[in-house]
């Protein structure tokens, strides 16, 4: 069936791989782009379906409720893939009004202009909300998160974001809106904004820079490549079951320590660097406020039930990430000019 699919946050890191995956994919449906192109917004990254016929921008606010019902007027949507959200945990913790705007009353938006529009009618529509694993709290040295692993979220963006998942659930059993949601692990790979451990990491060893690491680098996370993440979501936004949460994960446990050495090794070679080189860039900083110990996903229900699984190797997702920022040096450049040095030189450079 044709679909017309809103994307909100799709000019973001993993709207925009999704986008690319969606528009490419199925020259059927529409994918309308709704995002307000904040710091971490760009349309750069889209430049590969921009003018694709059935890929549509559309600048807008999902706190803004006018501005959310007119593309729900304007447009046949009977699909919505809600990535939109304020993500960056040191940045919750400087500004958590931010994060409660637009995570909790941005869905809660988002959620009132679906019933709206759509209006008791749900034979084919589809809510679909993107969360996170952080809502899960904070590990020990073992166990996985499971679906069913109860929420105990510790910064203000894992509240915002668990607050959300929430609210989505909510609708589902008050309003019988059709929902489903999914919590996923670490992602990495092009696009990403360079306040990000990999991207900052990166950036900061091109250019003989310290690399910020919190504490001793023993925290620990699952990590996920963003196109194997686009694909679990079209995976679930086609056979996921309405009411449903699914795990995304990679089985991919990294401490950071250990992560930016390995990457440490692959920037010396690319860069034609004698061996260690990078690693004396490596900086210990005060550890964040309320720090996560341990992330790991366990994502067997979405394996078993819908048949994805990660494509991509850690060592050579890690490499095409390397090498796609390396070949895109102006991409970076222009974003770590203006607002961002400022935020970079306040979060680091200050501790």
């Amino acid at each position: 069936m044709k679909r017309t699919i809103l994307v909100t946050g799709g000019a973001g890191f993993i709207g925009s791989n999704l986008i690319q995956l969606l528009v490419d994919k199925y020259n059927d449906y529409t994918i309308i782009n709704y995002d307000s192109l904040t710091y971490a917004g760009n349309l750069e990254n889209l430049k590969s379906v921009e003018a694709k016929s059935n890929y549509i921008f559309v600048k807008g606010d999902i706190t803004n409720k006018d501005e959310v019902e007119a593309v729900f007027a304007q447009y046949p949507i009977d699909s919505i893939i809600h990535l939109a959200a304020e993500s960056h945990v040191d940045r919750s913790i400087t500004d958590p009004l931010a994060f409660i705007n637009t995570n909790i009353v941005g869905t809660a938006t988002l959620l009132n202009a679906a019933r709206k529009f759509w209006c008791g009618n749900y034979s084919d529509k589809l809510f679909y909300h993107i969360s996170t694993d952080e809502v899960y709290g904070s590990l020990g040295a073992d166990g996985l998160f499971l679906e069913s692993t109860p929420y105990d979220p510790r910064s203000p963006y894992s509240a915002s974001k668990a607050s959300s998942d929430h609210l989505v659930r909510a609708y589902f059993h008050t309003y019988k809106l059709p929902v489903v949601i999914s919590n996923c692990s670490n992602n990495y790979g092009p696009n990403q904004f360079p306040e990000k451990l990999i991207p900052l990491a990166i950036s900061n060893i091109k250019n003989n820079k310290p690399i910020p690491i919190y504490g001793k680098g023993e925290n620990v996370r699952d990590w996920l490549f963003v196109k194997d993440h686009a694909e679990a979501i079209d995976t679930i936004f086609h056979k996921g079951q309405v009411g449903e949460t699914y795990n995304i994960g990679g089985s991919n446990e990294w401490k950071n320590i250990d992560l930016i050495r390995l990457l440490c090794q692959i920037m010396d070679n690319k860069l034609g660097r004698e061996k260690g080189t990078s690693e004396k860039l490596i900086t210990f900083v005060s550890d964040r406020a309320g720090h996560d110990l341990r992330y790991a996903i366990d994502s067997s229900k979405l394996q078993n039930n819908l048949g994805w699984t990660p494509k991509v190797n850690f060592s050579q997702g890690l490499e095409h990430t390397v090498d796609w920022y390396l070949a895109n040096e102006e991409w970076l450049n222009r974003i770590l000019s203006g607002d961002y040095q400022n935020y970079y030189k306040a979060m680091y450079e200050g501790r």
